[in-house]
């Protein structure tokens, strides 16, 4: 999961007594670990905040299906062509899991893709970049979906209930995802020289790109307070990007390769990692629109949205010409 500084303040502190005492009672039932569903009363900034959060998930999962896809047809055996094509199958339906939750906060499907495609809707900052070997799909599956699972347990227990239950179904598929990245990633480091070579050489260039996933800095993340009072958010950017380097340090040592920071050690006294400054300057370079590939992934993300117009046509003529009958016989 992929959400980058998606809070949303508050509503106004002057608003009417009245409005202050439905957010009183709204509050009070997040606070009771309440699931609030799509006919519930919630206050538009909860609403809005879900609707980009969700939308930009459901987006990152859409446009993460190109970085792998490219690999498809140059997977290097039948049994690895299938898993990729499976997950990546998986990617698709992940989208539109969310692209539904969106929809039950008033928003149509077809107005957050109309985003996207008009380069109006953020996505993940890691897809900006480019898949240059094929130690670059194990590292996807690794790193990028390990921090994506990272951040998205806590979803499943997000306040909003439509978001918390897609997230189940969709973390039992990123754990897949991720040990599949982790088998690809080991069985080239304990292959050849060139193939350990090549699993370095990727984890030297997704290493910070991944660490850049969980978002600016709490320090920089203005209304992250505000999320996690709403319980749409469970931890902070910088909690989350902590238990991730904690996590995946051991495993690099296990596969016997080198973190790509020279900052990086053990801390007995807290019992974490200490990692090197993170460039922040390239992430909002890459959230910009300048990263590697930006160009290249909305531009593949338009022709696949006209390629398949056609199909989008005869699935609405069908349907129309096959409900005809229904409505007219209600209507007799």
């Amino acid at each position: 999961m992929y959400t980058q500084a998606l809070d949303s303040p508050a509503a106004a502190p002057d608003a009417p007594s009245e409005e202050r005492e439905r957010l009183e009672r709204f509050q009070a039932r997040i606070d009771r670990d309440e699931k609030i569903e799509p006919k519930d009363w919630m206050p538009d900034a909860y609403r809005q905040t879900l609707i980009r959060q969700i939308a930009q998930h459901a987006h990152s999962e859409i446009v993460g299906m190109l970085p792998e896809g490219n690999w498809i047809t140059r997977a290097p055996s039948l049994r690895r062509k299938a898993v990729l094509i499976a997950k990546v199958q998986d990617e698709g339906g992940h989208g539109m899991y969310l692209y539904s939750a969106a929809e039950t906060l008033g928003v149509s499907r077809g107005a957050l893709i109309e985003q996207l495609l008009e380069g109006r809707a953020k996505y993940s900052s890691i897809f900006n970049y480019p898949t240059l070997t094929w130690a670059d799909i194990g590292a996807i599956g690794w790193l990028v979906d390990g921090a994506a699972i990272m951040n998205q347990v806590p979803l499943c227990r997000c306040s909003y209930g439509p978001y918390a239950r897609a997230m189940v179904r969709i973390c039992k598929e990123e754990s897949f995802h991720q040990r599949q990245g982790y088998e690809l990633m080991l069985t080239l480091a304990r292959g050849s020289e060139a193939q350990h070579a090549m699993a370095q050489d990727a984890l030297n260039r997704w290493w910070w790109p991944s660490l850049m996933m969980f978002g600016p800095s709490d320090a920089n993340s203005v209304h992250t307070a505000q999320s996690m009072r709403w319980k749409i958010k469970r931890f902070t950017n910088d909690e989350l990007r902590q238990k991730f380097i904690d996590v995946t340090v051991p495993q690099a040592e296990y596969l016997g390769l080198t973190v790509p920071d020279p900052d990086l050690r053990w801390d007995e006294a807290s019992q974490h990692y200490r990692f090197g400054e993170i460039d922040w300057s390239e992430f909002h370079a890459v959230l910009k629109g300048a990263g590697p590939c930006n160009r290249e992934r909305l531009e593949a993300r338009r022709a696949a949205h006209e390629n398949g117009r056609w199909v989008r046509e005869a699935a609405a003529a069908y349907a129309a010409k096959h409900h005809a009958p229904v409505r007219a016989a209600q209507a007799g």
